[in-house]
């Protein structure tokens, strides 16, 4: 008979609150029971507490950990100030986590989260959905059968909303980031560019991020990277320059182009199409879905719920399997691997080998 597994929640109402649904997944997940809540908001813990339908609600969320005692955990807060805290406090407490990304500021966070979770054998599970959608699992099996022929590069952008360049690059980007490891693994170098008002960052151009994320600059980020298969791939994002209308990522191959959004079942489409320009070819898009290309798609939900719910699963079973989650602390150290990379090869001034030997935040010691 499979196992029940007891979770609670952590929130930080105003503060980031719970996410997008990491609270609300678990009373969806079979062999899950919801204990507990935690928000240090008196007014924002009610209502959460009324909604997730527990009655047991803690202001301080250590004080939850020990005495509820639960087998996983959802640390909701989409700042990121507090991520390192909640996941060593879990991890010490050998308790398993499921978490909003981004996973944290720093490399040097990331490794003491990761640190942690070594020494207790927890398991830690991020909330980048698009690494549960079936769509990328046809993506990768369309690329695996040489639909693209040969994959010469990725293309990723932000919203480039007000939030275009640094900012963008570290809360939207981390999804695309994401997204380039599944599909091509860690960099093995980076070179970049950060852009403020047309002129390159300098000290005096950094400050505090919003939403906890730390030192922050620039409205505008170019970034490429070598990918181990020999790919190349690229991330740029600028300040009020499209609203959401380019974020995702197109998969450039010898003879044709994937380009996909974000999400559970997010948009993909294909084009059999060597020139990459319709207009030149006349060769047209086509959709594609769980089943493939041109079929018809029976899936249904909620991008972030769905999503959710189904890392939550994956993250139940490596738990019981003893192994690493699908979307994994290391994977997500390396999206921040990659984020920090940009900011540190602006900061020397050339590209810089990955995984990255400063492990403070470049910005901090730009000049």
């Amino acid at each position: 008979m499979p196992k029940t597994f007891k979770a609670a929640v952590i929130g930080r109402t105003g503060r980031g609150d719970y996410g997008h649904g990491i609270h609300t997944v678990w009373r969806e997940v079979p062999n899950v029971e919801l204990v507990a809540v935690a928000d240090d908001d008196r007014a924002g813990l009610a209502e959460a507490a009324k909604h997730l339908k527990v009655d047991k609600t803690y202001s301080d969320y250590r004080r939850m950990l020990d005495e509820v005692k639960p087998d996983v955990v959802g640390i909701g807060p989409r700042w990121i100030d507090q991520h390192r805290e909640m996941v060593v406090a879990a991890a010490q407490r050998g308790i398993h986590i499921y978490m909003e990304k981004p996973f944290c500021r720093t490399l040097a966070e990331a490794d003491e989260m990761i640190a942690a979770c070594e020494r207790s054998h927890v398991k830690l599970a991020i909330a980048h959905q698009t690494r549960y959608s079936p769509k990328l699992a046809v993506v990768k099996r369309l690329i695996a059968e040489g639909k693209l022929g040969r994959l010469i590069e990725l293309r990723g952008r932000g919203k480039e909303d007000q939030r275009g360049g640094g900012e963008d690059l570290f809360v939207l980007g981390s999804h695309i980031m994401d997204l380039i490891l599944a599909l091509g693994g860690l960099p093995a170098w980076c070179f970049a560019s950060v852009l403020q008002d047309g002129k390159a960052i300098t000290a005096s151009d950094v400050r505090e991020g919003a939403e906890g994320l730390g030192p922050l600059a620039g409205d505008a980020v170019r970034a490429m990277y070598g990918l181990p298969n020999g790919v190349t791939a690229y991330f740029a994002s600028n300040r009020n320059s499209g609203g959401g209308k380019r974020f995702g990522l197109q998969i450039l191959g010898s003879e044709g182009i994937l380009e996909m959004q974000t999400g559970y079942l997010p948009a993909v489409k294909f084009l059999a199409d060597a020139t990459w320009s319709p207009g030149r070819s006349g060769a047209k898009w086509q959709d594609v879905s769980s089943q493939g290309i041109g079929a018809p798609e029976p899936l249904t939900g909620d991008n972030a719920h769905e999503g959710n719910a189904l890392a939550v699963k994956d993250l139940l079973a490596a738990i019981e399997e003893n192994r690493e989650p699908l979307d994994n602390m290391y994977e997500a150290r390396g999206t921040i691997e990659m984020i920090m990379a940009v900011f540190e090869s602006h900061r020397i001034g050339r590209a810089v080998p990955l995984p990255l030997e400063h492990r403070k935040h470049p910005l901090s010691m730009l000049t």
